[in-house]
């Protein structure tokens, strides 16, 4: 009887440690707002600020870099931008490279969307703001 509660116990222990590691990835949730603006004749490039405000009260204040290339031509500026980052157990796992790939089209006042990847971490971008653009391009989002 003894050693069956010394091996409850034993087993208790083990779940309760694994439970709290399993638990920690992913567990909070981290939002950006921001500002970017840019421009594109076949070569794309955008550059902003922003800040990211997550769910355990970590915060950092971010640049922001867009470059790629394609058939895109135009010229646009997010003025009200808004990030939701999935898969972050810290606030530093955002930064980094994220892939892209974009096709648009606007003129005057637009929104727009995408969804971007870095490994485990995504990333959904929204925004509003003025310009005018046509075209589809590939490149990187860049968060410093």
């Amino acid at each position: 009887m003894r050693m069956n509660i010394w091996w409850a116990a034993g087993l208790l222990a083990a779940a309760s440690m694994l439970s709290v590691s399993t638990a920690r990835a992913g567990d909070i949730s981290c939002k950006m707002t921001f500002q970017l603006s840019g421009w594109s004749v076949f070569y794309k490039t955008a550059r902003g600020t922003g800040t990211v405000r997550c769910s355990n009260g970590q915060s950092l204040q971010v640049k922001l870099r867009a470059k790629g290339g394609g058939l895109t031509f135009g010229k646009t500026k997010i003025t009200d931008g808004i990030g939701k980052f999935t898969g972050v157990s810290n606030v530093r796992d955002v930064l980094g490279h994220y892939a892209e790939a974009v096709a648009h089209a606007g003129a005057e006042k637009s929104a727009a969307a995408q969804v971007l990847t870095k490994g485990n971490v995504s990333l959904a971008l929204s925004g509003k703001g003025e310009g005018w653009n046509l075209g589809v391009a590939f490149g990187a989002f860049i968060i410093e």
